[in-house]
């Protein structure tokens, strides 16, 4: 079989603009052999499963090379191809798998519609190159692979967080086990989810290892870092996978990523033996020390990434030889770096990103730093810098996209408009915290910006120029001291992503437009400012918005109904304004929406779905209805669909994490997206500033209403609740025991309601409950006594005349106690028990004066919180100790 035990046949084809393309790169020409019939037809079987189109290839002299598969011609002879295939199914009947002497097999870049791949892959035993990277194949990995023997180069990656194929250990170590040969083993988003065997380091012609968001734990082999001809390793996105790294000696190692595992330690100065390393990325692991002075010898370093780790000291002297950087990420370390001027030793710099946010840097910013005419990106906020600097200068950097000085000390001018400036790149511009008292008029000349942070200054107000910047996609002025009313005009800002106006003192109405002006708004936030009217009544179908605050502000009227518009909103609030309207059940229809917040209004009503319809609520983890006037019974119905409180599942109470703009696509840097949010929380008033980390927090606060009725023992079903307030209300009837299974709970306000019988002893189950209270109800008996209940003082139990216990002045009777028969007096007995219920009763009514005064105190203070929150830095400063 002469004429095909040579041939090796490059498939390769892409969907949706991609190129397909087969290569027949050896036919022994010295031979002259003739394809064969069988492989011929098997090759223009599989020719008919794609639509050609000429549009398929970027190059500008490619053609529909399959014109040239035909029967009557030598497949040997026969041309590659662009094509774009149409979504396909690989299946086992495939006419490929009869070519069984294929050398190499290249599916990358497809669209197989989440198929597996075939178990019939391992019959292909003469294959040296595999690859079906981002193939979208989906499924197990079948262990039909590891027959694969010959293999030089083993590919089946994904993209990232996209984690569609799993391989499983044994398969895995089958793999290692009879692939001996491997050079290359690529396992990108493959989940694993196991430890590493460690045969692993009998791969002695390894030379690229990438087992990037595999979900690996336990300890990586470090007999792997060893290996004698590995060149690139990549064990990122692991956050499970512990090690530390071991003494090197010669290595032909040229990338080594960890970022964001569990690897540890120091720097071994032996690290300075990787002289050919150009990459080493260790950001968000638990590394620690100094910067051995030996990572000086790397001199070809191109890329250093250090970020958020504990490493301290002054790194500059390990840095400054490093003349070929063109990455440099040294932010939130330890770091005291007293200058970094020798950065401009660097002077073959192609800077694309030098970071070293919150690294402790002091000094100026040197003018030599503009001679750096490569210089992208520069990120440089929350540290120490000082001195006085012209902003516009910085337009002189002509590749410069990129530019970051908040919260430093530095005095900043902001320079004036100049026509001869408008060539400049800069697209993101962040500058909170630089003591402006105006937005700085350069920013006018920056045709291609697209994010403009100018949060925590003195700003007054917005210039009319800034209405022009059509391509502007995040806009944040929050915190500081803007007046007047919103221009209509921001809605012809149609690119916006995020608008933050967030803690000013803006007045009048939010402009209609904002509900319908940009299909691409995902974050609208106008908190604690003093605006009035109505809620944008009209949003377009369609639309991105992921957040809506509105909170804090004097607006009034109904919600709009048209909200159901917003399919993909995650988050309302609306609390502490003056809305009249009833419970909008028609909510319940937005499939994203996770936290629901109208506390502190004038909504009243029912809390139920309406008619025959079902709001489900399917995402919802926090519900805040406080603190208005909703009455009627107890909201069984809808709670019981309130699944998302009933889970474990992290993955449904999740938030997406990133704004991405178009620039942090580009250079891979990501913009993460916080929600604010302010709930009372074991009995204080506390603000979440990043909310999408507390998404594990499920909540549910119905306190200071009218609702009225038992609690149902069915709420013993949101699983998940880690907070639940239902005080000052008109419950009755007794606590549910059923509550006992909300083994997450933190915190349970009861009180102030009308709750009788006894405290459940399935309360004292809840190992995680640190905050309780019950007072002023009807409650008798004992309170449950446990060390949980220990921890618990008088004032959660206060106001209870039938309840005894430790935590109590009236202490519980032991019945079993002495017989009638014992009493030498029944007058004297008679007597004593009258002195001790006189006693109880007069600490009891100590106690209830000291209960009234606290809920006073309580409804004071709460008054006080809504007369100020609607000044924004007074509410802001009022809780910052609470973050």
């Amino acid at each position: 079989m002469v004429f095909v035990r040579s041939l090796v046949l490059l498939v390769k084809f892409l969907f949706l603009y991609s190129l397909f393309s087969f290569a027949f790169t050896t036919c022994f020409p010295q031979i002259h052999p003739k394809c064969h019939g069988d492989e011929s037809h098997a090759l223009l079987q599989f020719k008919e499963g794609f639509v050609i189109n000429n549009l398929a290839s970027d190059d500008l002299l490619g053609y529909p090379k399959t014109s040239s598969w035909n029967s009557s011609t030598d497949c040997c002879s026969w041309d590659a191809l662009n094509v774009m295939s149409t979504q396909t199914i690989m299946d086992a009947n495939s006419s490929l798998f009869r070519l069984v002497h294929l050398r190499v097999l290249d599916l990358s870049d497809n669209d197989f519609n989440y198929s597996q791949i075939p178990s019939k892959i391992g019959e292909l035993s003469q294959l040296k190159h595999l690859k079906l990277s981002l193939s979208f194949f989906s499924g197990e990995i079948p262990p039909q692979v590891s027959q694969l023997s010959k293999l030089l180069s083993l590919d089946l990656g994904f993209r990232a967080t996209d984690n569609l194929l799993q391989l499983k250990l044994s398969s895995l170590k089958s793999i290692i086990q009879n692939s001996t040969k491997l050079e290359t083993l690529y396992l990108s988003s493959v989940t694993i989810s196991s430890n590493l065997p460690d045969t692993l380091t009998n791969l002695t012609s390894l030379k690229a290892l990438s087992l990037y968001n595999s979900e690996l734990y336990g300890e990586f082999p470090v007999g792997v870092f060893h290996l004698p001809n590995l060149e690139v390793l990549d064990l990122r996105s692991n956050p499970n996978l512990k090690g530390s790294l071991p003494e090197f000696q010669s290595s032909s190692l040229t990338k080594l990523g960890l970022d964001q595992t569990g690897f540890s330690g120091t720097l071994p100065v032996s690290i300075g033996k990787l002289t050919s390393l150009d990459t080493l990325t260790i950001p968000d692991c638990h590394f620690f020390g100094y910067i051995p002075s030996s990572l000086g010898n790397l001199t070809q370093l191109m890329q250093i990434d250090l970020r958020n780790n504990k490493f301290r000291g002054d790194p500059s002297a390990s840095l400054a030889n490093l003349t070929k950087l063109s990455v440099l990420d040294v932010a939130l370390n330890e770091f005291t770096i007293e200058t970094f001027s020798w950065v401009g030793k660097l002077s073959s710099l192609i800077l694309v990103l030098l970071s070293a946010a919150n690294s402790n840097i002091k000094g100026e910013i040197p003018s030599w730093i503009m001679n750096l005419t490569n210089l992208v990106v520069l990120n440089l906020p929350f540290n120490s810098l000082h001195g006085k600097l012209e902003l516009d200068k910085f337009l002189n950097l002509k590749k410069l996209v990129f530019l970051d000085l908040s919260f430093n000390k530095l005095s900043l001018y902001s320079g004036k408009s100049s026509s001869r400036m408008t060539d400049s790149l800069i697209q993101d511009l962040r500058l909170a915290s630089c003591n402006f008292v105006e937005i700085p008029t350069f920013i006018s000349d920056l045709s291609d910006m697209e994010t403009l942070l100018l949060s925590n200054n003195n700003i007054t107000s917005l210039p009319k120029w800034l209405w022009k910047k059509e391509s502007l996609q995040i806009l944040d002025v929050s915190n500081n001291s803007l007046v007047g009313e919103i221009s209509p005009s921001i809605c012809n800002l149609k690119s916006l992503r995020k608008l933050d106006l967030s803690f000013n003192n803006l007045s009048g109405n939010v402009p209609s437009c904002l509900g319908k002006f940009s299909q691409y708004l995902e974050s609208l936030d106008l908190k604690g400012n003093k605006l009035s009217g109505l809620i944008p009544q009209t949003y377009m179908i369609g639309n991105s918005l992921k957040q809506i605050d509105l909170s804090n502000n004097n607006l009034q009227g109904q919600l709009p109904r048209a909200l159901v518009n917003n399919r993909r909103l995650e988050f309302f609030d609306v609390s502490y304004n003056n809305i009249n309207d009833s419970f909008p059940f028609w909510m319940g229809e937005l499939p994203e929406l996770k936290v629901l917040s109208l506390s502190n209004n004038e909504f009243h009503g029912d809390i139920r779905c309406s008619g025959n319809m079902t709001c489900t609520f399917s995402k919802l983890h926090i519900i805040d209805l406080s603190h208005n006037d909703f009455s009627g019974s107890f909201p069984t119905e809808m709670i019981q669909s309130w699944k998302a409180m009933n889970t474990s599942n992290a993955s449904q109470l999740q938030y997406e994490s990133y704004l991405r703009s178009k620039y942090a696509r580009q250079y891979h840097m990501l913009e993460k997206k916080f929600y604010s949010f302010t709930m009372s929380n074991k009995g204080l008033a506390r603000v979440y500033v990043k909310l999408q980390k507390f998404y594990s927090l499920i909540a549910i606060d119905i306190s200071s209403n009218k609702i009225s009725g038992e609690i149902p023992q069915v709420i013993g079903e949101l699983k998940g609740l880690v907070l639940l307030n239902l005080s000052n209300n008109h419950l009755i009837g007794s606590i549910p025991s059923s509550l006992g299974k909300l083994s997450n709970l933190e915190a349970l306000d009861l009180s102030v309601n009308s709750l009788s019988g006894k405290i459940p002893q399935q309360l004292a189950q809840i190992t995680f409950l640190e905050f309780l209270n019950v007072s002023f109800n009807n409650l008798t008996g004992p309170i449950p006594q446990n060390n949980q209940f220990s921890t618990f003082k008088g004032d959660s139990f206060e106001g209870n005349q039938g309840l005894c216990g430790d935590q109590l002045v009236k202490k519980c009777i032991d019945h079993a106690g002495p017989s009638t028969s014992d009493v030498d007096d029944d007058d004297d007995s008679d007597s004593f028990f009258e002195l001790y219920w006189t006693v109880v009763l007069i600490g009891y009514g100590g106690g209830l004066v000291a209960g009234v005064a606290l809920g006073n105190s309580y409804f004071l203070q709460d008054s006080t919180l809504h007369h100020h929150v609607h000044d924004g830095a007074q509410y802001q400063k009022r809780f910052s100790n609470l973050q």
